[in-house]
């Protein structure tokens, strides 16, 4: 099969490095848009793929297309392939927001659809997809679309009622992360430590964390409990934590986060 991607931005790129990495496809059996001639030749450097300015080569060459566009440019785009695009085709969106309904209007035809959301840690293989697909989208084709997106990290099937909630709780979580990464740090650099030390114990804290979390399978409150000693340091941060809504205020950004991505 011949993968092809509209869009060759960051998440666009993660995804061809995991594909090429994993030797899920050979280079000749993947194919890029970019707008400009400088991304085609960024694509063909750095990958070795082949990388075009015609969004409609792609649709032409590809079995599955992936729209690795702005959200706002997806009705623009899919306007201008629809007539190029068959009933053999897959289309794989990572749109927030952009239901499947929206989308298969949008083509004004049957067409298999894939609905992803995945996020940035992809760049480092890490990533976290969610992925749910129309009736047309076969078994084998759906496992397909899982693979890719496995080759940078995890993916998931889930309902397309949850989409919203993939979107809160990792499409868009790292910022929140990164916000909490760097306020840790200047804590820490507000006792003495230099910056990019403090960066350092910072994120390597809440890279074991969260590894510590996944890999022993324990509840999130056993893990905090097993760090809080009676009288100790850590419960004292965590009771400044609750005072000030720590967890209060994740919950409601999460929330309006899920609730944006239902208007756009």
């Amino acid at each position: 099969m011949k993968v092809g991607f509209i869009g060759g931005g960051n998440m666009a790129s993660a995804m061809i490095k995991g594909i090429l990495e994993k030797k899920l496809l050979d280079r000749e059996n993947l194919i890029v848009s970019h707008l400009t001639e400088e991304g085609c030749r960024r694509s063909r450097e750095t990958f070795g793929i082949e990388a075009t300015q015609d969004d409609l080569r792609v649709v032409d060459i590809s079995q599955c297309v992936i729209l690795a566009v702005k959200p706002q440019f997806y009705q623009q785009v899919i306007r201008q392939i629809r007539d190029n695009v068959s009933a053999g085709h897959l289309i794989v969106s990572i749109a927030p927001g952009k239901t499947i309904q929206w989308l298969e209007e949008c083509f004004v035809k049957d067409v298999k659809i894939v609905r992803t959301m995945p996020n940035t840690p992809a760049q480092v293989g890490a990533g976290m997809t969610g992925i749910c697909a129309n009736s047309q989208v076969t078994p084998e084709e759906l496992r397909m679309v899982c693979r890719i997106f496995g080759s940078f990290g995890k993916a998931e099937v889930l309902p397309e009622a949850m989409m919203d909630a993939v979107v809160s709780v990792s499409g868009s979580s790292p910022a929140y992360v990164f916000m909490f990464l760097e306020a840790l740090a200047d804590a820490a650099v507000a006792e003495g430590m230099p910056r990019q030390m403090a960066y350092e114990f910072a994120a390597q804290a809440v890279y074991g964390s969260a590894k510590m979390m996944l890999e022993t399978g324990l509840h999130p409150g056993e893990l905090k409990d097993m760090v809080c000693s009676p009288g100790g340091t850590t419960i004292e941060a965590v009771r400044v934590l609750e005072e000030k809504g720590f967890r209060s205020s994740i919950m409601e950004a999460a929330r309006a986060c899920a609730e944006k991505a239902r208007k756009l």
